[in-house]
């Protein structure tokens, strides 16, 4: 069993969905049971699914929930472009929360990598 509190990406997964739910706020009111929620969802998601594969008790089970996690990120990156399409934001206002997503992504696969290598 890992600890998933040390994992880099399961920190920085954290710190997004906190600027995530910052962002969140800008949005319409009339999307908060839409897209709002949905982004939310999906991005709680990521660090969620980290911290489970790494409470499991096999390296296979960890690379799959690292997987789902990464599933979750490319979500949340194609929902924030979503409401830039929609004009609900400009994508500078998201420029950040796009290159944390980038970056997520990245180091779960150098993760899964390790994992699959040990």
């Amino acid at each position: 069993m890992n600890k998933f509190e040390n994992l880099n990406v399961w920190k920085k997964s954290m710190d997004l969905v906190c600027e995530v739910y910052k962002v969140m706020k800008l949005l319409p009111d009339n999307e908060q049971y839409g897209l709002v929620l949905q982004i939310k969802r999906c991005s709680v998601s990521i660090p969620s699914n980290i911290a489970e594969g790494a409470g499991r008790n096999s390296p296979k089970e960890f690379i799959h929930f690292l997987s789902i996690a990464n599933g979750s990120t490319c979500e949340l990156e194609t929902q924030l472009l979503l409401i830039v399409k929609l004009d609900f934001i400009s994508k500078d206002q998201i420029g950040t929360l796009l290159n944390s997503c980038r970056e997520i992504r990245n180091m779960n696969y150098s993760l899964q990598r390790s994992i699959k290598k040990s």
